[in-house]
């Protein structure tokens, strides 16, 4: 980007010894075809050029084609504004050559191009729409006006620009799917004097201006090439470098990683100019992948003033006016169970035996969830922040949580041996593993013990090993939470819950920050037994939403779409395989084949197919059932202090017991004062859904560079691998050694 262009100034001799610019042929200035023509048509024609002839003066070139007198002025402004010197055109190829100096800036190739007749025309690449919807355009922000198809309610982005294909069909290159992010609002117009339709009979339009960019600032790398200064973006999907004046860089030095503030977006024929507001630092410092992420997908990463100190006012200890009106539950010996590097503890568990006539009728199981609404008021300062994160964001040895410190680590953990408050699920598990009663409450508990994952499957497995002894009293405790386990199991087999086991991994990273080692994670029965009760009390509070009819956010998982269940059958049927259920399979018929593929070299290949047939997980108040889980009904509670959902959820179950009624204090903005209260529940789970997809896309991004890094230590070495993925660009391989 930014490069100099070195044939320029021959162009321009070659120009003034009469020749065509691009193809080397002398103008025959007695040809009459040419003396006709005041601006020949340009551009590129399936990757070859067509050239373009200019004769006369420059004005007399601007008088004819008005287009290019804006063109020229544009870019005046920009050169002036950036290198103090006067833009001087020379037209050749479709492309721009500057005298004196011969900048050419080919990043900008889309945009600082001349316009063949077609695009005079109003045939500029636009976007295709319906009468009266506003156009977005695709995931690069604005920064790329290339052809937005629209499908239905969810737009699609065309691909490379194919001039013989857009002229057949209107459709520049393949289609990808717009995120949600980055929209760019636009007003639009169909193309031409009559209404014209694709090849799939959607109808064309073109972007004719737009109202409002998505984005305002950058993270980057700041270069230097032949004297000016420019911001690369690190987000591949940005296309454009960022110019920058010498003096709005701030100090920055070349080859610091900096946040560029976009003052004039690109335009047609001029890329975009910025100024840098913040130095990260270098780009090999350690964290360096995290500070990138955080502002490359907008992830909140500081909390307000105003919720700070909310925070810093809350007290460190459970005070006596907050445990007036609970149930008093300090004598039950809860324990939490979590992996080794936790830190915030939403959940303690505690179980014991009931018996009818003495004789065992199930078990008693209460899991008590921090309360965070007791502390997190709805509408303040703290709400604010939690809600526009949505999510706690986890990095290998960083977090971003969604609460400020004091609360995610402190006053709301169910840290052990202190006083917390919280709001308990206490349910009575019958012998063949159903949810027979549940009852929710307000109560104070007292954790008795932190156990890793580890300590007490090494407890449950030797009931007379060190981790035994260690429990005393409680490792009956313990026995019974494995007995309450083993019936829930029982139970989900038989309700047919899908059961794929993947491979999880843990990055082991050392003290300068970079990965030691990539380890697979060892799932035991610990990790089932906390699983399976947090799903009982997450099913009971969908099932309390449900009943109440009181409006809340449940964790909808739909079925299969028709198209990708037609790609899963057509794949597995090469593999001799086969899934039941014709055009509904249910969850039953894909356990089965999950069993049937578990013994195949092939399974986690088959498995990752299995998971991709099916439709993401989101948050929204029309209950349509969880797929993958096989629940009727499914919502989140048992995570608070790290998701925005399970306290939204905490919130209603709250308002129902005292007999009231719970709408979001935020996510309603633009919305008519009288919209109905599914609507604004509706938006409030569009925005948790998308905060959930960027943490996670902002956590693999992270991972993604240091992986890279780590693999910079391999290079050269050989590794047995497995093909995970097959595209139209190549192939993506998993080595089966590293992780990678």
């Amino acid at each position: 980007a930014g490069q100099f262009v070195q044939r320029s100034r021959a162009a321009l001799e070659r120009r003034g010894a009469g020749q065509q610019i691009g193809r080397r042929q002398t103008a025959d200035p007695s040809d009459p075809a040419r003396r006709r023509r005041n601006c020949p048509q340009a551009g590129r024609r399936e990757g070859a050029h067509r050239t373009r002839h200019m004769r006369g003066m420059r004005h007399q070139h601007h008088r004819r084609d008005p287009l290019a007198a804006q063109h020229t002025r544009a870019l005046d402004r920009v050169f002036q504004r950036v290198t103090r010197a006067p833009f001087e055109p020379t037209h050749g190829n479709g492309e721009i050559a500057f005298q004196g100096d011969a900048h050419r800036f080919s990043h900008a190739r889309p945009t600082v191009r001349r316009r063949s007749a077609a695009a005079r025309e109003d045939r500029q690449p636009g976007a295709a729409m319906k009468h009266g919807r506003v156009a977005q355009p695709h995931q690069r922000r604005g920064t790329d006006r290339r052809l937005a198809i629209f499908r239905g309610e969810g737009p699609v982005v065309a691909g490379q620009h194919d001039d013989r294909r857009r002229r057949e069909t209107g459709i520049d290159g393949r289609d990808r799917t717009l995120q949600q992010q980055g929209r760019d609002p636009v007003r639009h117009r169909h193309r031409g004097h009559r209404e014209r339709e694709d090849r799939r009979g959607r109808p064309e339009a073109v972007i004719v201006e737009v109202l409002e960019h998505a984005v305002g600032r950058l993270v980057g790398r700041l270069v230097q090439e032949r004297g000016i200064t420019l911001v690369v973006p690190e987000d591949q999907r940005i296309k454009h470098d960022i110019i920058v004046g010498g003096g709005d860089t701030a100090g920055a030095e070349p080859g610091q990683v900096v946040v560029v503030e976009v003052i004039d977006p690109p335009t047609r024929y001029t890329p975009p100019i910025g100024r840098v507001v913040e130095i990260l630092g270098g780009i090999d410092d350690p964290g360096m992948e995290v500070e990138i992420a955080v502002r490359k997908f907008d992830v909140p990463h500081t909390f307000s003033e105003k919720a700070q100190a909310l925070a810093d006012r809350l007290p460190d200890t459970v005070r006596l006016a907050d445990v007036k009106g609970r149930i008093d539950l300090r004598d039950l010996p809860f324990m939490t169970i979590d992996g080794e590097d936790a830190r915030d503890f939403d959940d303690a568990v505690y179980a014991e035996p009931i018996f009818l006539r003495k004789k065992p009728a199930g078990f008693r199981l209460l899991v008590a969830i921090a309360d965070v609404s007791h502390y997190v008021k709805s509408g303040d300062a703290l709400d604010r922040d939690a809600f526009e994160r949505a999510t706690s964001v986890y990095f290998p040895r960083r977090v971003l949580p969604m609460l400020p410190e004091k609360l995610s680590n402190g006053l709301c953990s169910l840290n052990p041996g202190v006083e917390r408050l919280a709001l308990v699920c206490d349910m009575v598990v019958s012998a063949e593993g159903t949810v027979d009663a549940y009852q929710f409450y307000e109560g104070i508990i007292l954790s008795s013990e932190r156990l890793t994952y580890d300590r007490a499957w090494s407890a449950i497995a030797d009931t007379q090993g060190p981790e035994a002894r260690h429990l005393g009293p409680r490792h009956a405790t313990l026995m019974h939470l494995y007995t309450v386990y083993q019936t829930l199991l029982t139970q989900r087999v038989r309700r047919g819950a899908i059961d794929l086991e993947t491979v999880e991994t843990y990055m082991q990273v050392g003290p300068d920050g970079r990965i030691a080692q990539i380890l697979p994670r060892v799932r035991n029965d610990a990790h089932r037994l906390i699983e399976e009760c947090m799903l009982a009390a997450n099913t009971s509070a969908a099932d309390f939403l449900h009943r109440s009819s009181h409006p809340g956010l449940f964790r909808v998982h739909e079925g299969p779409t028709p198209e990708r269940l037609k790609s899963l059958r057509e794949f597995l049927r090469m593999q001799g395989l086969r899934l039941e259920g014709q055009d509904d399979p249910q969850p039953a018929d894909y356990a089965r084949l999950a069993k049937e593929i578990k013994a195949r070299p092939d399974a986690r290949l088959l498995q990752t197919l299995l998971l991709r047939s099916m439709q993401q997980a989101i948050y929204s108040p029309d209950n349509v059932g969880h797929f993958g889980l096989a629940y009727e009904a499914y919502a989140h509670f048992t995570s608070p202090i790290r998701r925005y959902p399970d306290l939204l959820v905490h919130r209603v179950i709250k308002a129902v017991l005292a007999r009231k009624t719970y709408l979001p204090a935020f996510g309603a903005e633009g919305l008519d004062t009288h919209a109905d209260v599914l609507d604004r529940w509706r938006r409030v789970g569009d925005h948790c859904s998308a905060a959930e997809r960027r943490a996670d896309d902002a956590s693999r991004d992270v991972e993604a560079w240091l992986k890279c890094q780590f693999m910079k230590g391999h290079v050269g070495e050989e590794f047995r691998g497995v093909v995970t993925g097959v595209t139209s660009f190549g192939l993506f391989v998993t080595l089966e050694s590293l992780y990678v």
